[in-house]
């Protein structure tokens, strides 16, 4: 195994080269940092002197009102219980589903794998549209249920390839060693396939998750009109929109002091905070398999 040399032992094109890559790193460190920085500092800082602008990552004037007027709403609640919901139970179920999926089309004894891989394949082409999909939904009978958010997107064909090529790439002879064991299919799947896939599982369950949390479109297009059934995100756009309709009609009619109390910007960078730091309290967990996970799942030998 090789080891690396003693700093002492460099030579001057190995320093430049260290000192230049950890100035890079800085550089991108800062790039990386700075924009969430900025938004915090936005989101704490009071709604008028936003306005006048130069907040950089430090808020000029603090405050929790921008929060306060997010978190008092009584319907987040139930939208963050119903958006924890969807983003749990659509990421199991979608794990299942394309890892199930995945599985199958790697078998080389399943004859109909190149025709179900192309038909997957169109699907990341081809759309039915918003319309005949919102008829299909509806004569399904998923218009204001949860399994709405959860069904219509357990397989996506992206995650499938990804998992699949991940197999591809594990011994063959493991399966065949697995059924003279005695192995049944779904035994292999479950005992020896999926404990291998943890990388790739990983990855795409951390891709599951955010898309779940962040989608609000579909509240707005299938449960608008269920309270009950709401999610946070969709509430958090209610909210942005409502305090810009009321920030116009101060202006409107003059009234300056509603339009000192909060600003659209204000209210804008308050949301982004409470929508991604969940996500930025999973990813930690995930990322050490995110790079291997994607990296093998996406090169088939």
């Amino acid at each position: 195994m090789a080891q690396s040399k003693p700093y002492s032992r460099l030579n001057v094109s190995d320093r430049l080269f260290d000192i230049g890559n950890v100035l890079f790193m800085i550089v991108v460190l800062i790039v990386t940092l700075y924009p969430f920085l900025h938004v915090l500092a936005l989101s704490f800082n009071d709604s008028v002197d936003t306005v006048r602008g130069g907040i950089t990552i430090f808020p000029r004037e603090f405050t929790l009102e921008n929060y306060k007027v997010i978190l008092t709403k009584d319907s987040l609640l139930t939208a963050f219980v119903v958006s924890v919901s969807r983003t749990v139970v659509g990421t199991i179920l979608g794990l299942i589903a394309c890892s199930m999926v995945a599985y199958t089309l790697s078998r080389r004894d399943f004859q109909a794998r190149k025709l179900v891989s192309v038909i997957l394949l169109l699907t990341l082409y081809v759309s039915g549209g918003l319309i005949p999909v919102f008829l299909l939904f509806r004569d399904l009978g998923l218009l204001n249920t949860f399994w709405v958010y959860v069904l219509p997107g357990m397989v996506g064909a992206f995650y499938v390839f990804v998992i699949r090529s991940f197999m591809d790439n594990l011994p063959h002879e493991l399966q065949e060693s697995a059924k003279l064991d005695g192995a049944n299919d779904f035994g292999i799947y479950a005992r020896i396939i999926l404990p291998l896939c943890k990388p790739v599982l990983a990855t795409i369950a951390l891709f599951l998750a955010v898309g779940q949390w962040n989608s609000w479109f579909d509240t707005y297009l299938y449960n608008g009109s269920s309270p009950h059934l709401t999610t946070l995100q969709f509430e958090l756009v209610k909210i942005l929109q409502s305090t810009q309709t009321s920030i116009e009609q101060a202006r409107f009619n003059n009234v300056a002091q509603q339009a000192q109390f909060v600003s659209p910007d204000s209210i804008k960078m308050a949301i982004t905070i409470v929508t991604i730091v969940p996500i930025l309290l999973v990813y930690p967990f995930l990322q050490r398999y995110f790079v291997k996970g994607l990296t093998l799942g996406a090169v088939k030998s």
